[in-house]
């Protein structure tokens, strides 16, 4: 891998894996658009770790929080978490296929609809509410999907959130807190299929530096996110996921533009 390619995938990963316009989606894409080949296994466990120091830098007192008494918000983290857990077991082979960009249109336009859907219920819901364990298996749910390329995690997270009855600043911060045993067990998945591969050599100098700007670009995402959400509204990046959305589809079926693996 050039070192140009794992800064572009870095930054990439690192920006949109906190804002709402999926970073599966834009690495499918801009790997169709540009040719470049699917990161090494090693390389994207690199690139997670790097978004989750980023995470983890940002977030660190609300983690300290999660382990006082009497554990609730941990407990509410353990029930958004297992929907994830149980769709990327069952639906293996679909989520696998789906990297591959066939849905990635959808998955965009999904997205926008997701953003939008929210803020309308988000308005009219004027009595907002606490964390609790309801609003957290939606989250956990709308997690489950973001499985998907092109469906954001973020952003679908955040708009259970806000259709659960969150306020905004709440809604964010735990989806941010969600991301944390959702990457950690990516890296540790990741980190076996590594150890079971003896004929592994790693291209360091690539390796290390798109792990550093993942990590970098995380750190702005997450607190540009966290300050953003509380002054405006989703919408801008609905309507970014959908016109992406629709070129992708206009290009799979008209213009065929891109070489779609």
């Amino acid at each position: 891998m050039h070192i140009l390619e794992s800064i572009v995938l870095g930054i990439v990963q690192g920006l949109t894996e906190f804002l709402p316009v999926s970073s599966s989606g834009h690495l499918v894409l801009i790997q169709n658009v540009f040719g470049i080949s699917e990161p090494q296994l090693f390389f994207d466990t690199m690139l997670h770790l790097g978004t989750l120091a980023a995470v983890v830098i940002v977030m660190w007192k609300d983690i300290i929080d999660l382990f006082k008494k009497p554990f609730l918000k941990l407990w509410y983290l353990v029930i958004a978490t297992i929907p994830a857990v149980v769709f990327a077991l069952l639906f293996e082979d679909l989520v696998e296929g789906a990297f591959s960009g066939v849905y990635l249109g959808y998955g965009f336009l999904f997205t926008a609809c997701v953003l939008s859907l929210s803020e309308v219920i988000a308005k009219r819901n004027r009595k907002k509410r606490g964390l609790n364990s309801g609003s957290a298996a939606v989250m956990g749910i709308m997690q489950a999907i973001a499985i998907l390329p092109g469906v954001s995690r973020s952003g679908s997270t955040i708009a259970g959130g806000l259709i659960s009855g969150l306020d905004r600043k709440k809604a964010a911060s735990f989806s941010f807190l969600m991301s944390i045993p959702v990457i950690l067990g990516s890296v540790i998945l990741q980190g076996y299929d590594i150890l079971q591969d003896s004929s592994l050599s790693v291209d360091w100098i690539p390796t290390v530096i798109g792990t550093a700007c993942a990590a970098v670009a995380g750190y702005f995402a997450v607190r540009f996110m966290l300050a953003l959400i509380q002054k405006k509204r989703l919408f801008g990046f609905a309507i970014y996921v959908a016109v992406l959305g629709a070129f992708v589809l206009l290009d799979q079926y008209l213009l065929h533009m891109i070489n779609w693996a």
